[in-house]
């Protein structure tokens, strides 16, 4: 019998390798799938207006049909998009620490940042890093490998990535009633950009949604506390397959 398929899709300049102590730990009972998004590790740098659909269009021929679908920051705007539009390739969907339809402020805040990093890409990994990492039990060497794989984007591409990620929100917010998929919103109690908040904000939007927030956690989720992702993770889709 073969082991269900669950497909990782990475946050905005990482790529599949930060799922690693993730993937670890699904491996066992499941075809774990990391895809890197367009722009990002071994692909290409995109153009300059990438949008929402292209980065999704760009990874769904690894989405096998009936996938349990789990995206991290911008990979969780891309998997709802999936999930929206390609509905046949998703089993379930879970957005961990996913951004959802921001407030004016919430906006603002991360307007700042790209132009941040327009002005000052090093300057911008710098403040991310101190964002994700700061006050964690994170490895130094996570941290380093963190720093290594943001420092490595080709910085238009990685712009570009970012402001999809600063406004695809809105774009996707309006339609996330659509989506019929049984869900899942995890974030962490100390992320300062994905938000508690955005979490049950999300689960709200979703009609079949929960929200899990975990304590003492920031924005690295799937580095920092992967064992208590995939314990949530896992339950959930073993509630899913009795259902």
């Amino acid at each position: 019998m073969s082991k269900p398929t669950v497909v990782l899709l990475h946050g905005v300049g990482l790529d599949h390798t930060m799922w690693e102590p993730v993937a670890a730990l699904l491996a066992d009972r499941f075809t774990v799938i990391t895809p890197d998004l367009p722009g990002h590790g071994t692909r290409p740098p995109v153009r300059e207006d990438v949008t929402l659909a292209d980065l999704a269009d760009g990874v769904v021929d690894e989405i096998p049909d009936g996938s349990h679908l789990v995206g991290f920051s911008l990979g969780a705007l891309v998997a709802q998009y999936v999930a929206l539009h390609r509905p046949e390739l998703v089993a379930t969907l879970t957005s961990v620490g996913s951004v959802c339809r921001r407030t004016a402020g919430e906006r603002a805040s991360v307007l700042d940042r790209l132009r941040v990093a327009e002005a000052d890409f090093t300057a911008s990994t710098a403040a991310s890093l101190a964002r994700w990492y700061a006050g964690s039990d994170v490895d130094p060497g996570w941290v380093a490998r963190t720093e290594a794989t943001l420092l490595a984007n080709d910085v238009g591409s990685f712009l570009s990535c970012y402001r999809v990620f600063a406004t695809a929100d809105a774009e996707i917010g309006p339609d996330l009633d659509s989506i019929t998929v049984r869900a899942l919103a995890v974030t962490g109690e100390n992320d300062p950009g994905s938000t508690p908040e955005m979490t049950h904000r999300l689960a709200a939007a979703l009609p079949d949604c929960r929200a899990v927030v975990v304590p003492r956690a920031r924005h690295m989720l799937p580095v920092e506390r992967p064992r208590a992702l995939v314990d949530t993770l896992t339950t959930f889709l073993g509630e899913c397959a009795h259902v």
